[in-house]
């Protein structure tokens, strides 16, 4: 199979990169970044992304879809740059398949953001989407934009709605927070209240789930929730890294919720699971690794 994982320079990209090279599929990246050495490798224009030559040109069995912003606050403050890279490129991907590569299956890195404050737990697909930022939102058109190039032009799709993500390579949100202010505060100070719960998955088990859903899944426009079902209070992951890390600082919490952050997320993952997902990396294991890497640095 050959595949173009568009994003390949991002922190899912990357790892998608590297496992399916060891999966000896044949895989193409693309990104906005320049890269001088690889051969395998197509750089989209920042400011005005175009992928008709890109499918004109070339031929792939499926096309995964890691690019975009991740973040809830910058969302917030500029949300046409966010529209732009989650929703408007999205369309111009599937427009370009549609007009050179109909039957490219198209695998669409969402988020769990679209749920926004769910009214139970656990989560599952079918519930009412309600996103609390701009992000949530464009993600959620992004969703619309992959059933529509289903519905009406026989376009394989599928949207993946990503919980807590994390592993070696991500510098943001709550581990690398977390490590920055044990290096440079005497105390550590977080947002919220610490009763906020995540869904963690590791990176590893997040590509893992990809190729499951590229071997297996119906890509009739369904969503499927990438997750562990695992339900974790920050307090408790906060000071599970503490442990980890071997320091003495203590964590408190300001009362103070984002705006933008849900309060409680459990996925639902039955659907992952019908196709065979298992989770394979732990919490304390994922964590573990996490600071070995950040060691490392």
């Amino acid at each position: 199979m050959k595949i173009l994982i568009i994003g390949s320079k991002g922190f899912i990209g990357f790892h998608a990169m590297e496992y399916f090279k060891k999966q000896n599929f044949t895989v193409i990246g693309c990104d906005v970044v320049t890269d001088y050495t690889s051969k395998d490798y197509y750089q989209i224009d920042a400011t005005n992304s175009d992928y008709h030559a890109l499918f004109e040109k070339h031929t792939f069995d499926a096309c995964i879809n890691c690019s975009g912003a991740a973040s809830v606050p910058l969302s917030l403050e500029f949300p046409m740059k966010d529209f732009n890279l989650n929703t408007v490129n999205v369309f111009k991907i599937l427009e370009a398949i549609r007009t050179y590569q109909p039957k490219c299956k198209f695998v669409n890195l969402s988020s769990a953001a679209v749920y926004g404050n769910p009214t139970q737990l656990p989560i599952t697909e079918n519930v009412a989407l309600q996103p609390l930022s701009p992000y949530g939102i464009h993600k959620l058109h992004a969703e619309q934009i992959g059933k529509e190039f289903h519905d009406f032009y026989a376009i394989p799709t599928c949207s993946l709605r990503i919980f807590s993500a994390y592993g070696n390579g991500l510098k943001k949100q709550l581990f690398w927070d977390l490590y920055q202010k044990i290096l440079n505060s005497d105390s550590i100070e977080l947002y919220g209240t610490g009763k906020e719960s995540r869904d963690f998955i590791h990176v590893d088990d997040i590509v893992r789930a990809i190729h499951l859903v590229l071997e297996k899944a119906t890509f009739s426009g369904e969503a499927i929730n990438i997750a562990n079902g695992e339900e974790f209070t920050i307090e408790y992951v906060s000071e599970l890294f503490r442990r980890n890390f071997k320091v003495q600082k203590s964590i408190s919490f300001n009362n103070h919720v984002k705006q933008g952050d849900p309060l409680n997320w459990r996925a639902d993952i039955s659907k992952l699971q019908s196709i065979g997902y298992q989770q394979t990396v732990s919490l304390e294991e994922g964590i573990q690794r996490y600071i070995h890497w950040i060691n490392s640095l």
